[in-house]
């Protein structure tokens, strides 16, 4: 179908000025655009017009932190990202997905990110290597198309627990050249970077040299990597810099998942982090960055264990719980010295809310902190802790509240930053980050606070992590590129998702087109899925098709 948008306003993701347009979809590609009052019915043989008077239009929104690798092909409406004006998402986060794996890895990654995207009984598996995975996400017959695009980093953690387990220790020469095998395939099967969760095992466990060696691999194929690094807490400064260290000294180009500074540590700060990347940036390092406009963070309460205890898996990790020694060791970890799982800070109870359980039988515990479930049961707050990890089987998502209003506005309006919901989508009240990001930064941000102009703002969320993705075609709205475009109002565009009623969609988006398919329309989801998966190819850049083509 020929669309012929007519009297937008325009903002092209470049972070040029805005200008009235007409625009044409000519199929899944932007036609013609032009200035308004251009282009007629007649002329075009649109067999649609969509009068935008008032409404701006705008590449789609690329979310630049997303775990929606299995939700896309669960609940396949997408509404959570599409009613927000998500076209596409970069998947594998943290260093923990489900490619590639072997059965056993697969086994393990389903438990241990059950409280990221659940763990559903019953859904085919159908897939091992990073390719596959990207073939299931492009596969028709698999249950249709995906809702938004999809690229992919092939996640550290998962290799390493494919190649040397889940356990701590260092890799012998042949684990470490085993390991770059598995990413140079994944990457040349799709995959556009790397990803690592250094608070997560098996992740953590990579020393600085293992990490040097995976990314010299990445970067010799044009690659990113996209550390959630080792603190956003105590020693976060420390954290950023060996990270910042790592890319200079690989070449291998970084891009800083969720960048805050967190914890009472870290409040004020954020500016020593924008100082380091900005002298890294003048020597000549390419780094980019993503954040969320909230404060809280979200993640799953295993996560606050120590990594040792958290050491060989599911199993060994609740038989160590179970052990009043070992119990006693954790506690000491947890409550007196501050473990690396949470940051190498103490752990605060009244900071830790419940946001989604997996055993039904805890369902009440949801939207409580550690703290008021102690309470109520007039319970020390660590045994709590304890006896909600052993029912629920680890898989217990969290929202934490240790974030700081000056930090997030000081690092969006960083000349590298970009936009990433990292929203959780499953669990009875998930981070509202996961519906209400993208209009958040364009409401609250840019036009009710100033912080953003509404052309930085579209560029951040557009143009700019196109670039860092390295899209052939896609993240301006340019003649011959993709037609992912947004249609939203300036007036009335906000978040209407909260920490109380998470699952809403957002006030203002009137139309969103994926690959030239409406799949919101006149702000109402049509049902219809049009995205594609992303691949790296030889000559370094991400569009749709098989990489070997």
């Amino acid at each position: 179908m020929k669309t012929l948008i007519s009297n937008a306003t325009l903002v092209d993701g470049t972070g040029a000025d805005r200008r009235q347009a007409d625009v044409l979809l000519d199929g899944a590609v932007i036609a013609a655009v032009v200035d308004a009052g251009s282009l007629t019915p007649a002329d075009t043989g649109a067999e649609r017009v969509i009068d935008a008077t008032g409404l701006v239009l705008s590449p789609g929104f690329i979310d630049m932190h997303a775990h929606s690798d299995l939700q896309l092909l669960v609940n396949r409406d997408h509404y959570a990202k599409l009613s927000q004006g998500v076209t596409t998402e970069l998947l594998g986060q943290d260093g923990l997905s489900y490619a590639p794996v072997d059965d056993a890895t697969l086994a393990g990654v389903r438990e241990k990110i059950a409280g990221w995207n659940d763990n559903p009984a019953g859904f085919d598996w159908n897939w091992r290597t990073v390719g596959e995975y990207l073939d299931r996400l492009d596969s028709v017959e698999e249950g249709g198309r995906i809702a938004t695009n999809a690229a992919y980093l092939v996640p550290q953690g998962t290799v390493r627990a494919m190649v040397m387990g889940f356990a701590e220790g260092d890799p012998t020469p042949g684990q470490q050249q085993h390991m770059q095998d598995v990413i140079r395939a994944a990457m040349e099967e799709g995959a556009v970077g790397m990803s690592s969760g250094l608070t997560y095992t098996p992740g953590m466990y990579a020393q600085t040299e293992e990490l040097a060696g995976l990314l010299r691999t990445v970067g010799e194929l044009g690659g990113f990597y996209a550390p959630h690094h080792r603190s956003y807490g105590k020693g976060a400064l420390g954290a950023y810099a060996e990270m910042i260290s790592l890319s200079r000294d690989t070449g291998c180009a970084l891009h800083l998942s969720h960048a805050t500074m967190n914890f009472a540590e870290n409040k004020g700060r954020a500016g020593e982090l924008l100082d380091l990347i900005d002298q890294a940036l003048d020597q000549g390092v390419d780094i980019t960055l993503d954040t969320y406009p909230y404060l809280p963070g979200a993640t799953t309460l295993s996560a606050i264990l120590p990594s040792w205890a958290s050491s060989g898996g599911t199993e060994a990790t609740l038989a160590r719980l179970a052990d009043p020694d070992t119990r006693a060791r954790i506690r000491e970890a947890v409550e007196i010295y501050g473990s690396d799982g949470c940051h190498g800070v103490v752990a605060e109870w009244d900071t830790l809310e419940i946001s989604g359980v997996q055993n039904p039988a805890l369902a009440e515990l949801v939207g409580k902190t550690i703290k008021d479930i102690a309470a109520e049961a007039r319970q020390d707050p660590f045994e709590v802790f304890v006896r909600i990890l052993t029912e629920d089987r680890l898989g217990t998502g969290i929202l934490q509240h240790v974030g700081h209003e000056e930090n997030v506005q000081a690092i969006m309006k960083h000349r590298t930053h970009t936009g990433g919901s990292d929203g959780l989508l499953v669990g009875a009240k998930p981070h509202p980050r996961a519906w209400g990001t993208f209009p958040r930064y364009l409401g609250h941000y840019s036009r009710d606070l100033g912080l953003l102009s509404l052309e930085e703002t579209v560029h951040h969320l557009t143009g700019r992590p196109a670039a860092r993705l390295k899209l052939s075609g896609r993240g301006l709205v340019r003649e011959g590129y993709a037609a992912d475009v947004v249609l939203f109002d300036p007036a009335t565009i906000r978040d209407t998702a909260t920490f109380e009623n998470p699952r809403q969609a957002a006030d203002g988006i009137h139309y969103v087109f994926v690959n030239g398919t409406a799949a919101i329309d006149g702000g109402k989801p049509t049902g219809a899925r049009a995205g594609r998966a992303l691949r790296r190819h030889s000559d370094g850049l991400t569009r749709v098709g098989s990489s070997t083509s």
